[in-house]
Protein backbone atom coordinates (compact mmCIF):
# COMPACT_ATOMS: atom_id res chain seq x y z
CA UNK A 1 0.00 0.00 0.00
CA UNK A 2 1.42 3.40 -0.97
CA UNK A 3 2.45 5.21 2.20
CA UNK A 4 1.55 8.62 0.76
CA UNK A 5 -1.96 7.66 -0.23
CA UNK A 6 -4.92 7.74 2.15
CA UNK A 7 -7.60 5.08 1.97
CA UNK A 8 -11.09 6.22 3.02
CA UNK A 9 -13.79 4.09 4.55
CA UNK A 10 -17.22 4.51 3.03
CA UNK A 11 -19.73 3.41 5.63
CA UNK A 12 -23.50 3.42 5.26
CA UNK A 13 -24.68 6.21 7.58
CA UNK A 14 -27.87 4.55 8.72
CA UNK A 15 -27.23 0.83 8.51
CA UNK A 16 -25.16 -1.89 10.05
CA UNK A 17 -24.38 -5.49 9.36
CA UNK A 18 -26.26 -6.75 12.40
CA UNK A 19 -29.59 -5.10 11.63
CA UNK A 20 -29.55 -6.55 8.06
CA UNK A 21 -31.91 -3.86 6.89
CA UNK A 22 -34.55 -4.80 9.42
CA UNK A 23 -34.34 -1.60 11.45
CA UNK A 24 -33.65 0.89 8.70
CA UNK A 25 -35.31 0.84 5.31
CA UNK A 26 -32.95 0.16 2.46
CA UNK A 27 -30.22 -0.90 4.86
CA UNK A 28 -29.49 -4.24 3.22
CA UNK A 29 -28.70 -2.74 -0.19
CA UNK A 30 -26.52 -0.05 1.38
CA UNK A 31 -24.62 -2.62 3.41
CA UNK A 32 -23.98 -4.76 0.32
CA UNK A 33 -22.83 -1.74 -1.68
CA UNK A 34 -20.36 -0.61 0.94
CA UNK A 35 -19.07 -4.01 2.04
CA UNK A 36 -16.53 -4.17 -0.79
CA UNK A 37 -15.08 -0.68 -0.10
CA UNK A 38 -14.54 -1.17 3.60
CA UNK A 39 -10.91 -1.03 4.72
CA UNK A 40 -8.71 0.44 7.40
CA UNK A 41 -7.57 3.99 6.99
CA UNK A 42 -3.87 4.66 6.78
CA UNK A 43 -1.88 7.84 6.56
CA UNK A 44 1.64 8.59 5.44
CA UNK A 45 4.46 6.82 7.18
CA UNK A 46 5.51 9.97 8.96
CA UNK A 47 2.02 10.63 10.36
CA UNK A 48 1.04 7.05 11.21
CA UNK A 49 1.05 7.83 14.94
CA UNK A 50 -1.67 10.47 14.43
CA UNK A 51 -4.27 7.96 13.25
CA UNK A 52 -6.91 7.08 15.80
CA UNK A 53 -9.51 4.43 15.20
CA UNK A 54 -12.91 5.88 16.03
CA UNK A 55 -15.16 2.86 15.52
CA UNK A 56 -15.22 -0.72 16.66
CA UNK A 57 -15.02 -2.97 13.63
CA UNK A 58 -17.38 -5.42 15.35
CA UNK A 59 -20.09 -2.97 16.41
CA UNK A 60 -22.91 -1.57 14.29
CA UNK A 61 -22.89 2.01 13.10
CA UNK A 62 -25.60 3.68 15.19
CA UNK A 63 -28.23 5.90 13.67
CA UNK A 64 -27.07 9.49 14.15
CA UNK A 65 -30.34 11.24 13.38
CA UNK A 66 -32.38 11.68 16.53
CA UNK A 67 -36.06 12.38 16.04
CA UNK A 68 -37.31 14.49 13.12
CA UNK A 69 -34.82 17.38 13.36
CA UNK A 70 -31.72 16.54 15.41
CA UNK A 71 -28.52 14.88 14.31
CA UNK A 72 -24.90 14.66 15.36
CA UNK A 73 -22.62 17.35 13.99
CA UNK A 74 -20.34 15.59 11.53
CA UNK A 75 -16.60 16.04 11.89
CA UNK A 76 -15.02 16.26 8.42
CA UNK A 77 -11.73 14.97 9.85
CA UNK A 78 -13.32 11.78 11.16
CA UNK A 79 -12.06 8.72 9.32
CA UNK A 80 -15.03 6.51 10.17
CA UNK A 81 -18.65 7.22 10.81
CA UNK A 82 -18.53 7.27 14.62
CA UNK A 83 -16.57 10.28 15.82
CA UNK A 84 -14.21 10.62 18.71
CA UNK A 85 -16.29 11.11 21.90
CA UNK A 86 -14.79 14.55 22.51
CA UNK A 87 -16.14 15.81 19.16
CA UNK A 88 -19.71 14.49 19.41
CA UNK A 89 -21.90 17.57 19.41
CA UNK A 90 -25.59 18.19 18.83
CA UNK A 91 -26.85 20.14 15.86
CA UNK A 92 -30.28 20.81 14.34
CA UNK A 93 -31.31 20.43 10.70
CA UNK A 94 -34.19 22.79 11.49
CA UNK A 95 -34.97 24.78 14.65
CA UNK A 96 -36.73 22.53 17.20
CA UNK A 97 -40.41 23.28 17.76
CA UNK A 98 -41.67 20.44 19.98
CA UNK A 99 -40.47 18.94 23.24
CA UNK A 100 -41.58 15.98 25.33
CA UNK A 101 -41.54 16.68 29.07
CA UNK A 102 -41.41 13.50 31.16
CA UNK A 103 -42.14 13.91 34.83
CA UNK A 104 -41.88 11.29 37.52
CA UNK A 105 -45.46 10.44 38.44
CA UNK A 106 -46.70 10.73 42.04
CA UNK A 107 -43.81 12.92 43.16
CA UNK A 108 -45.04 16.12 44.79
CA UNK A 109 -41.55 17.67 44.80
CA UNK A 110 -41.60 17.83 40.99
CA UNK A 111 -44.86 19.73 40.64
CA UNK A 112 -43.37 23.22 40.88
CA UNK A 113 -40.37 22.52 38.58
CA UNK A 114 -42.73 20.89 36.07
CA UNK A 115 -45.02 23.92 36.01
CA UNK A 116 -42.15 26.40 35.75
CA UNK A 117 -40.53 24.49 32.91
CA UNK A 118 -43.76 24.11 30.93
CA UNK A 119 -44.62 27.80 31.30
CA UNK A 120 -41.12 28.73 30.12
CA UNK A 121 -41.31 26.40 27.10
CA UNK A 122 -44.79 27.47 25.96
CA UNK A 123 -44.82 31.20 26.76
CA UNK A 124 -41.18 32.20 26.35
CA UNK A 125 -39.86 29.69 23.79
CA UNK A 126 -43.18 29.11 21.93
CA UNK A 127 -42.59 25.35 21.95
CA UNK A 128 -45.19 22.64 21.47
CA UNK A 129 -45.12 20.63 24.70
CA UNK A 130 -46.04 16.93 24.81
CA UNK A 131 -46.96 15.29 28.13
CA UNK A 132 -48.50 11.98 29.10
CA UNK A 133 -52.16 11.71 29.95
CA UNK A 134 -51.34 10.17 33.33
CA UNK A 135 -49.30 13.25 34.30
CA UNK A 136 -52.31 15.52 33.83
CA UNK A 137 -54.47 13.19 35.91
CA UNK A 138 -52.71 14.47 39.01
CA UNK A 139 -55.24 16.73 40.86
CA UNK A 140 -52.40 19.09 41.81
CA UNK A 141 -51.92 19.83 38.11
CA UNK A 142 -55.41 19.51 36.64
CA UNK A 143 -56.95 21.41 39.57
CA UNK A 144 -54.56 24.37 39.38
CA UNK A 145 -56.58 27.24 37.88
CA UNK A 146 -53.49 29.36 37.30
CA UNK A 147 -51.97 26.54 35.26
CA UNK A 148 -55.14 25.82 33.27
CA UNK A 149 -54.21 28.05 30.33
CA UNK A 150 -50.94 26.19 29.89
CA UNK A 151 -52.64 22.77 30.07
CA UNK A 152 -54.88 23.70 27.13
CA UNK A 153 -51.77 24.12 24.97
CA UNK A 154 -50.40 20.66 25.79
CA UNK A 155 -50.38 17.76 23.35
CA UNK A 156 -51.06 14.50 25.19
CA UNK A 157 -50.36 10.86 24.43
CA UNK A 158 -50.72 7.42 26.03
CA UNK A 159 -47.92 4.90 26.50
CA UNK A 160 -48.07 1.85 24.18
CA UNK A 161 -51.00 3.38 22.28
CA UNK A 162 -49.86 6.61 20.61
CA UNK A 163 -46.77 6.90 18.37
CA UNK A 164 -44.97 10.22 18.88
CA UNK A 165 -41.62 9.21 17.38
CA UNK A 166 -41.89 11.70 14.49
CA UNK A 167 -43.51 14.49 16.49
CA UNK A 168 -40.99 15.20 19.24
CA UNK A 169 -37.77 17.12 18.55
CA UNK A 170 -36.14 16.59 21.94
CA UNK A 171 -36.95 15.29 25.44
CA UNK A 172 -36.62 16.83 28.89
CA UNK A 173 -36.71 14.46 31.88
CA UNK A 174 -37.55 15.60 35.40
CA UNK A 175 -36.67 12.93 37.95
CA UNK A 176 -34.00 10.31 38.49
CA UNK A 177 -32.30 7.70 36.36
CA UNK A 178 -35.53 5.72 36.07
CA UNK A 179 -37.12 8.63 34.22
CA UNK A 180 -34.44 8.45 31.53
CA UNK A 181 -34.91 4.69 31.24
CA UNK A 182 -38.63 5.22 30.83
CA UNK A 183 -38.03 7.84 28.12
CA UNK A 184 -35.88 5.32 26.24
CA UNK A 185 -38.66 2.71 26.36
CA UNK A 186 -41.08 5.07 24.60
CA UNK A 187 -39.00 5.02 21.39
CA UNK A 188 -38.32 1.69 19.72
CA UNK A 189 -36.33 3.23 16.89
CA UNK A 190 -34.74 6.70 16.58
CA UNK A 191 -34.66 8.52 19.93
CA UNK A 192 -34.72 12.34 20.12
CA UNK A 193 -31.96 14.02 22.18
CA UNK A 194 -32.57 13.69 25.92
CA UNK A 195 -31.86 16.41 28.47
CA UNK A 196 -32.14 14.98 32.01
CA UNK A 197 -32.45 17.13 35.14
CA UNK A 198 -31.32 15.69 38.46
CA UNK A 199 -34.49 15.76 40.57
CA UNK A 200 -34.45 12.17 41.82
CA UNK A 201 -32.52 10.09 44.33
CA UNK A 202 -29.32 8.95 42.57
CA UNK A 203 -28.92 10.97 39.38
CA UNK A 204 -26.08 9.04 37.74
CA UNK A 205 -27.57 9.63 34.27
CA UNK A 206 -29.02 13.10 34.99
CA UNK A 207 -26.21 15.70 34.90
CA UNK A 208 -28.25 18.93 34.82
CA UNK A 209 -29.27 20.96 37.88
CA UNK A 210 -32.64 22.69 37.72
CA UNK A 211 -31.45 25.98 39.28
CA UNK A 212 -30.38 27.42 35.90
CA UNK A 213 -32.78 25.54 33.64
CA UNK A 214 -33.67 28.56 31.48
CA UNK A 215 -30.14 29.20 30.21
CA UNK A 216 -29.43 25.49 29.85
CA UNK A 217 -32.58 24.79 27.83
CA UNK A 218 -31.85 27.83 25.67
CA UNK A 219 -28.40 26.46 24.84
CA UNK A 220 -29.92 23.13 23.81
CA UNK A 221 -32.46 24.82 21.54
CA UNK A 222 -29.61 26.76 19.94
CA UNK A 223 -27.67 23.55 19.37
CA UNK A 224 -24.82 24.33 21.75
CA UNK A 225 -24.27 21.04 23.55
CA UNK A 226 -22.17 17.89 23.62
CA UNK A 227 -23.86 14.48 23.48
CA UNK A 228 -22.95 10.94 24.40
CA UNK A 229 -24.48 8.09 22.39
CA UNK A 230 -25.65 5.51 24.91
CA UNK A 231 -25.95 2.22 23.07
CA UNK A 232 -29.03 0.06 23.60
CA UNK A 233 -29.66 -3.65 23.29
CA UNK A 234 -32.07 -5.02 20.71
CA UNK A 235 -33.81 -7.91 22.45
CA UNK A 236 -36.10 -10.44 20.79
CA UNK A 237 -38.07 -12.85 22.94
CA UNK A 238 -39.41 -15.89 21.12
CA UNK A 239 -41.93 -17.86 23.17
CA UNK A 240 -43.54 -21.21 22.55
CA UNK A 241 -47.24 -21.01 23.42
CA UNK A 242 -48.52 -24.48 24.30
CA UNK A 243 -52.28 -24.88 24.18
CA UNK A 244 -54.57 -27.86 24.72
CA UNK A 245 -57.37 -28.08 22.20
CA UNK A 246 -60.13 -30.60 22.79
CA UNK A 247 -61.39 -32.66 19.86
CA UNK A 248 -65.16 -32.42 19.39
CA UNK A 249 -67.36 -34.46 17.03
CA UNK A 250 -70.20 -33.16 14.85
CA UNK A 251 -72.72 -33.48 17.74
CA UNK A 252 -70.55 -31.46 20.07
CA UNK A 253 -69.38 -34.42 22.14
CA UNK A 254 -65.82 -34.14 23.48
CA UNK A 255 -63.84 -37.11 22.21
CA UNK A 256 -60.49 -36.46 24.01
CA UNK A 257 -59.13 -34.23 26.73
CA UNK A 258 -57.16 -32.33 24.13
CA UNK A 259 -54.10 -32.43 21.90
CA UNK A 260 -51.19 -30.13 22.63
CA UNK A 261 -50.48 -27.59 19.91
CA UNK A 262 -47.78 -24.96 19.89
CA UNK A 263 -47.53 -21.54 18.31
CA UNK A 264 -44.60 -19.14 18.35
CA UNK A 265 -44.85 -15.54 19.51
CA UNK A 266 -42.05 -12.98 19.14
CA UNK A 267 -41.76 -9.67 20.99
CA UNK A 268 -38.97 -7.11 20.58
CA UNK A 269 -37.61 -4.57 23.07
CA UNK A 270 -35.02 -1.78 23.10
CA UNK A 271 -33.07 -1.87 26.38
CA UNK A 272 -30.82 0.89 27.71
CA UNK A 273 -29.44 -0.66 30.92
CA UNK A 274 -29.68 -4.43 31.08
CA UNK A 275 -31.51 -7.67 30.44
CA UNK A 276 -31.76 -9.73 33.65
CA UNK A 277 -32.51 -13.46 33.61
CA UNK A 278 -33.07 -14.87 37.11
CA UNK A 279 -34.57 -17.88 38.89
CA UNK A 280 -37.67 -15.99 40.01
CA UNK A 281 -39.55 -17.38 43.04
CA UNK A 282 -37.99 -20.85 42.73
CA UNK A 283 -35.57 -22.08 45.37
CA UNK A 284 -33.52 -23.99 42.76
CA UNK A 285 -30.53 -22.57 40.90
CA UNK A 286 -31.23 -21.09 37.51
CA UNK A 287 -29.89 -23.24 34.71
CA UNK A 288 -29.71 -21.46 31.36
CA UNK A 289 -27.55 -21.99 28.27
CA UNK A 290 -25.67 -19.00 26.83
CA UNK A 291 -24.85 -18.94 23.11
CA UNK A 292 -22.62 -16.43 21.30
CA UNK A 293 -23.06 -16.19 17.53
CA UNK A 294 -24.67 -19.62 17.53
CA UNK A 295 -22.04 -21.37 19.64
CA UNK A 296 -22.71 -22.60 23.17
CA UNK A 297 -20.14 -20.89 25.39
CA UNK A 298 -21.36 -21.80 28.87
CA UNK A 299 -24.24 -22.81 31.09
CA UNK A 300 -25.15 -20.34 33.80
CA UNK A 301 -25.88 -22.01 37.14
CA UNK A 302 -26.67 -19.60 39.93
CA UNK A 303 -29.18 -16.89 40.66
CA UNK A 304 -29.12 -15.68 37.06
CA UNK A 305 -27.20 -13.60 34.52
CA UNK A 306 -27.08 -9.91 33.55
CA UNK A 307 -26.48 -8.79 29.96
CA UNK A 308 -25.83 -5.06 30.06
CA UNK A 309 -24.75 -2.12 27.97
CA UNK A 310 -21.87 0.14 29.06
CA UNK A 311 -24.50 2.48 30.48
CA UNK A 312 -25.95 -0.41 32.49
CA UNK A 313 -22.53 -1.47 33.75
CA UNK A 314 -22.84 1.07 36.58
CA UNK A 315 -26.27 -0.25 37.60
CA UNK A 316 -27.12 -3.85 38.54
CA UNK A 317 -23.95 -5.23 36.91
CA UNK A 318 -21.51 -3.34 39.13
CA UNK A 319 -23.44 -4.48 42.21
CA UNK A 320 -22.89 -8.07 41.01
CA UNK A 321 -19.12 -7.55 40.72
CA UNK A 322 -18.70 -6.27 37.17
CA UNK A 323 -16.42 -3.49 35.96
CA UNK A 324 -17.64 -0.03 35.04
CA UNK A 325 -17.46 0.79 31.31
CA UNK A 326 -17.67 4.25 29.75
CA UNK A 327 -20.77 4.66 27.52
CA UNK A 328 -18.63 5.34 24.44
CA UNK A 329 -17.00 1.89 24.60
CA UNK A 330 -18.72 -0.41 22.06
CA UNK A 331 -19.27 -3.52 24.15
CA UNK A 332 -21.74 -5.88 25.79
CA UNK A 333 -21.11 -7.10 29.35
CA UNK A 334 -22.12 -10.53 30.64
CA UNK A 335 -22.26 -10.79 34.44
CA UNK A 336 -23.37 -13.86 36.41
CA UNK A 337 -25.49 -13.32 39.52
CA UNK A 338 -24.12 -15.34 42.47
CA UNK A 339 -22.72 -18.12 40.24
CA UNK A 340 -22.23 -21.61 41.65
CA UNK A 341 -18.60 -21.48 40.50
CA UNK A 342 -15.75 -19.33 41.81
CA UNK A 343 -14.17 -19.15 38.35
CA UNK A 344 -17.22 -17.67 36.62
CA UNK A 345 -16.22 -14.01 36.33
CA UNK A 346 -17.89 -11.20 34.33
CA UNK A 347 -16.76 -10.90 30.71
CA UNK A 348 -16.95 -8.19 28.03
CA UNK A 349 -17.70 -9.11 24.41
CA UNK A 350 -17.63 -6.89 21.31
CA UNK A 351 -20.69 -4.87 20.42
CA UNK A 352 -22.62 -6.41 17.57
CA UNK A 353 -22.28 -10.08 18.54
CA UNK A 354 -25.51 -12.04 18.91
CA UNK A 355 -26.19 -13.58 22.30
CA UNK A 356 -28.90 -16.17 22.82
CA UNK A 357 -30.21 -17.38 26.17
CA UNK A 358 -32.34 -20.52 26.55
CA UNK A 359 -33.48 -22.63 29.44
CA UNK A 360 -31.27 -25.71 29.74
CA UNK A 361 -32.88 -29.03 28.84
CA UNK A 362 -32.30 -30.45 32.33
CA UNK A 363 -33.29 -27.28 34.22
CA UNK A 364 -35.37 -27.99 37.32
CA UNK A 365 -37.40 -24.81 37.07
CA UNK A 366 -38.29 -22.02 34.67
CA UNK A 367 -36.54 -18.64 34.51
CA UNK A 368 -37.76 -15.06 34.55
CA UNK A 369 -36.56 -12.12 32.47
CA UNK A 370 -36.94 -8.34 32.78
CA UNK A 371 -35.84 -5.44 30.59
CA UNK A 372 -34.58 -2.33 32.40
CA UNK A 373 -36.60 -3.58 35.37
CA UNK A 374 -39.86 -3.71 33.39
CA UNK A 375 -41.96 -6.15 31.32
CA UNK A 376 -41.06 -9.05 33.61
CA UNK A 377 -42.14 -12.42 32.20
CA UNK A 378 -41.54 -16.15 32.59
CA UNK A 379 -39.23 -18.13 30.30
CA UNK A 380 -40.05 -21.81 29.78
CA UNK A 381 -38.51 -24.69 27.83
CA UNK A 382 -38.43 -23.90 24.12
CA UNK A 383 -38.39 -20.12 24.67
CA UNK A 384 -35.35 -18.07 23.64
CA UNK A 385 -33.97 -14.57 24.24
CA UNK A 386 -31.81 -13.08 21.47
CA UNK A 387 -29.70 -10.02 22.33
CA UNK A 388 -27.47 -7.81 20.18
CA UNK A 389 -26.45 -4.16 19.93
CA UNK A 390 -29.18 -1.88 18.61
CA UNK A 391 -28.64 0.59 15.79
CA UNK A 392 -30.70 3.15 17.71
CA UNK A 393 -28.75 4.65 20.66
CA UNK A 394 -30.01 7.20 23.15
CA UNK A 395 -28.37 10.60 22.49
CA UNK A 396 -27.91 11.89 26.03
CA UNK A 397 -27.08 15.59 26.26
CA UNK A 398 -24.02 16.30 28.39
CA UNK A 399 -23.57 19.04 30.95
CA UNK A 400 -19.92 19.47 29.92
CA UNK A 401 -18.63 16.52 27.88
CA UNK A 402 -18.89 12.69 27.94
CA UNK A 403 -15.66 12.11 29.87
CA UNK A 404 -16.03 14.77 32.58
CA UNK A 405 -19.72 14.02 33.13
CA UNK A 406 -19.07 10.30 33.59
CA UNK A 407 -16.24 10.67 36.10
CA UNK A 408 -18.20 13.34 37.95
CA UNK A 409 -21.07 10.89 38.31
CA UNK A 410 -18.70 8.18 39.55
CA UNK A 411 -17.36 10.50 42.22
CA UNK A 412 -20.62 12.14 43.30
CA UNK A 413 -23.07 9.23 43.04
CA UNK A 414 -20.99 6.10 43.61
CA UNK A 415 -18.16 7.70 45.65
CA UNK A 416 -15.66 5.95 43.42
CA UNK A 417 -12.18 5.81 45.01
CA UNK A 418 -13.18 8.13 47.83
CA UNK A 419 -10.94 7.58 50.85
CA UNK A 420 -9.11 9.47 53.54
CA UNK A 421 -5.77 10.66 52.22
CA UNK A 422 -2.49 9.81 53.88
CA UNK A 423 -0.80 12.53 55.86
CA UNK A 424 2.11 14.34 54.31
CA UNK A 425 5.48 12.83 55.24
CA UNK A 426 7.76 15.58 56.50
CA UNK A 427 11.54 15.47 56.55
CA UNK A 428 11.53 14.98 60.32
CA UNK A 429 9.33 11.90 60.01
CA UNK A 430 11.73 10.37 57.48
CA UNK A 431 14.43 10.20 60.11
CA UNK A 432 12.40 7.75 62.18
Amino acid sequence: MDGGQEMRVEAAPYCCSTCDGGEVSGGRSLARRNRKTRSLSTSSAGNSSEYRRTQSLHGPSPVTTFGPKACMLQNPLAVMHIQDPASQRLTWNKPPKSVLVIKKVRDASLLQPFKELCMFLTEVKNMIVYVENKVLEDPAISGDENFGAIIKKFCTFREDLDDISNRVDFIICLGGDGTLLYASSLFQESVPPVMAFHLGSLGFLTPFKFDTYQSQVTQIIEGNAAIVLRSRLKVRVLKENWEKKARVDEKGIILTNGDIESSRKAVQYQVLNEVVVDRGPSSYLSNVDLFLDGHLITTVQGDGVIVSTPTGSTAYAVAAGASMIHPNVPAIMITPICPHSLSFRPIVVPAGVELKIMLSRDARNTAWVSFDGRKRQEICHGDSITITTSCFPVPSICFRDPVNDWFESLAQCLHWNVRKKQNYLSSEDEEF
